[in-house]
């Protein structure tokens, strides 16, 4: 069996879908429909006769009720695109079966090493099937392992008509990784009373709480003049923004927060003496903590405001997305399912918050309260990207067990 969910996630990871955040065609890449035509496909030869793909590149299916009982109507959520972060074209899947524990050489060429040392959570997968790329590309278990465990999946279901089971819905969604993922996502189409992403990453992961996120732009106006005569007279607007980010918390940035702390993050500045930009991204998973920021953010721009002129620091701040705990909370049987679910499959939950974004906390905040649950895929976005099989089986039998269970 474990042989099968290999064999399709490699057909899966070998489709290039990498999204892009320049583009704004929807989806953001065509090549997305590659595999979302595949999906379609597949999803019908194991029994989802009405599998499509909508105009903009969202595949959906439904497995029906077989029973008569009134059951919670569930779906599962996974992504097709892979993160532009790293190439996603040609990736060549390589198995290392039965790990020995030492190094994995992904690529001798490259010198790009899986080492226990480097990358702790390979000292606990020893004897695992481990899957790399070959180092000149991502693998894409983000999210391909998702999609993958919950076709195998519904799969058994349908293979094991004595399971009762309500209606299951199915989407898989481009753009995820350009946090596009929920834009055009078909609530009504898809139905469900509850859902979950399959798009962690350890084994045992199960996540309802993920950042409030909130995105800054500044542009500085600067006054140019001869360097020769700038006494007094010159603004320069690069300056400025470097006078601005030394205001800013430097402890209070990603390489120093964890767990439930919350951080300002740089994510470009540019400029010249004449103009200058910066752009921040803010999170925190306390609402009224990442309403701290954005007054920090207006705190430092007021400062130099009234240095410089109100007319020369202009400041956009924008809400991204807010954390899914509200919407999960009123509904937490639905954690206590995933809970049972893989206590049943012998794995140890752990209930970890999402240190980002994900497409559920929107999807709880359009009516769907949707956790996300783990893949077994690891190093998401890079070449050192793995994924074990034996826990990619884990989680298709945390699926399994969700919708027998659903009672």
């Amino acid at each position: 069996m474990m042989e099968n969910l290999i064999n399709r996630f490699i057909k899966y990871a070998k489709v290039h879908t990498t999204s892009s955040e320049e583009s704004e065609t929807v989806p953001s890449t065509e090549i997305q429909k590659d595999l979302g035509k595949i999906l379609v496909e597949d999803l019908k030869e194991i029994g989802l006769s009405d599998a499509h793909m909508d105009d903009k590149g969202y595949v959906y299916a439904t497995l029906k009720s077989n029973t008569d009982k009134e059951l919670k109507k569930i779906g599962f959520i996974a992504h097709m695109d892979t993160s532009p972060a790293a190439s996603g074209k040609g990736v060549n899947p390589q198995i290392h079966k039965n790990y020995d524990g030492g190094d994995i050489v992904v690529n001798k060429d490259k010198n790009i090493v899986l080492s226990p040392n480097e990358f702790s959570t390979l000292q606990d997968k020893v004897g695992k099937t481990i899957i790399t790329s070959d180092g000149t590309t991502l693998l894409g278990a983000d999210d391909k392992a998702g999609i993958t465990e919950i076709i195998e999946a519904l799969k058994f279901i349908v293979e094991h008509p004595e399971i009762e089971h309500s209606d299951i819905h199915v989407c898989f969604t481009p753009d995820e990784e350009v946090g596009r993922g929920a834009d055009f996502f078909d609530v009504d189409k898809f139905n469900a009373d509850f859902a979950y992403t399959v798009d962690g990453g350890e084994i045992g992961e199960l996540e309802y709480e993920n950042f409030n996120a909130s995105s800054v732009d500044i542009k500085i106006i600067g006054k140019s003049v001869h360097p020769g005569y700038a006494y007094n007279v010159m603004i320069n607007a690069a300056s400025v923004a470097s006078e601005f980010h030394n205001m800013v918390p430097k402890d209070e940035v990603p390489e120093n927060t964890q767990g439930y702390e919350g951080f300002y993050m740089l994510t470009s500045i540019s400029g010249e003496v004449d103009e200058a930009k910066l752009s921040y991204i803010l999170r925190d998973f306390d609402l009224n903590g990442l309403n701290k920021r954005k007054d920090k953010i207006k705190e430092i721009a007021n400062t130099l405001q009234q240095k410089y002129g109100e007319d020369r620091i202009i400041v956009e701040i924008k809400d991204s997305y807010y954390n899914m705990k509200e919407k999960i909370e009123p509904v937490m049987y639905i954690i206590d399912l995933a809970k049972g679910a893989m206590e049943e499959a012998d794995v140890e939950a752990r209930i970890v918050p999402i240190r980002g974004g994900t497409d559920g906390a929107r999807i709880s905040y359009m009516g769907i309260p949707t956790p996300n649950l783990f893949t077994g895929g690891y190093n998401f976005h890079g070449f050192y990207e793995y994924a074990v099989a034996e826990e990619m089986e884990k989680a298709k039998e945390v699926i399994i067990n969700i919708i027998k269970n659903n009672k």
